[in-house]
């Protein structure tokens, strides 16, 4: 099956700012991918290269096998593309939101009317379709963004920031909307500064710093890039902190961490679960109740702090736009 999207060598420079450098990535199709970075790493670049907002300067650009620098206008017509921000007309209702956006795709008037009524359903607002989005939650003006960008039936479609500002309700049910055109069929590249959104929706995840490509893979073959597994035990009473520390140091690849104010000692193992059950026996032998006991994977976090030496950015101050930001 042809890849939705393949970059080689892709290159844009603004000025002496370079956005992309020689960036090679291939993003397949049926699933999720998606783009990480610390901010100016070049997401939103790329992502205003496969939307043909901007020509690349060089290298090669393929999207459902169309070459995006010499044939722009068949990429968009494969294309849906939803911002940051809903960019909805308020006083409107939803159906007529929609109608409109499938009229600017060409579609006549009755095929705009299906076409907006069962992109309503996908996304669970049939029941608000006929409703002024002014009087739509922040959730279902996102979600009705999101359907602008499906009334023209796209193949691949572009998520750039999709939950920011979201309540925590908002952005499951906007997951649980992507879920849907997945399955349905739509190819989707997203890109998030939730690393939690990365793991619970993507196959495929992609991480770029300084414009170029740092990893990729799948989030558990990520996780398993990013250092080892962790024991971490709470025990019954404070004064047993010291007597587990002592415990985890006998089989830890690195001194145990205390944390006082969760009342958890933590240690980075290498063969987690073999380590994990000799824990368990030494803390039985030793009489020492625990409250809490697991054995956990890195986090993409700590996968995304040890490839690129930052945190991400997880607040929803968004970064400017333009040239000189690269965009994000």
């Amino acid at each position: 099956m042809t890849p939705i999207i393949e970059a080689h060598g892709l290159t844009k420079t603004f000025g002496d700012v370079v956005a992309l450098d020689h960036l090679d990535l291939v993003a397949e199709s049926g699933c999720v991918t998606a783009l990480l970075g610390p901010n100016g790493a070049g997401k939103t670049t790329f992502i205003s290269a496969v939307a043909t907002l901007l020509s690349p300067t060089s290298g090669e650009l393929r999207v459902a096998g169309i070459d995006a620098r010499t044939h722009p206008k068949q990429v968009r017509q494969v294309i849906g593309l939803a911002g940051q921000y809903a960019s909805v007309e308020p006083a409107m209702s939803g159906l007529e939101n929609l109608e409109m956006v499938a009229r600017l795709f060409g579609l006549g008037k009755q095929a705009a009317r299906t076409a907006s009524g069962e992109v309503l359903e996908r996304l669970g607002l049939s029941d608000a379709g006929d409703r002024l989005v002014r009087d739509y939650s922040g959730g279902m003006r996102r979600r009705l963004d999101l359907g602008a960008s499906l009334v023209g039936r796209p193949r691949l479609l572009l998520l750039d920031e999709p939950t920011t500002g979201l309540d925590p309700r908002s952005r499951l049910d906007l997951w649980e909307a992507i879920r849907t055109l997945v399955a349905d069929g739509t190819d989707v590249l997203l890109t998030t500064q939730y690393l939690e959104e990365a793991d619970q929706l993507a196959r495929d995840i992609v991480i770029i710093d300084h414009g170029h490509v740092i990893a990729s893979g799948t989030p558990d073959q990520l996780k398993s890039k990013g250092g080892r597994d962790m024991i971490e035990v709470r025990p019954h009473t404070s004064a047993q902190l010291a007597a587990i520390s002592t415990i985890l140091e006998s089989v830890a690849a690195e001194p145990p961490r205390t944390d006082l104010d969760t009342q958890r000692v933590s240690a980075p193992v290498d063969g987690g679960a073999t380590h994990l059950a000799t824990v368990v026996r030494l803390l039985d032998e030793q009489g020492i109740r625990v409250d809490d006991i697991g054995l956990r994977r890195p986090t993409l976090d700590e996968v995304f702090l040890a490839l690129t030496g930052q945190p991400i950015v997880t607040d929803d101050t968004l970064p400017p736009t333009g040239p000189s930001a690269d965009a994000a």
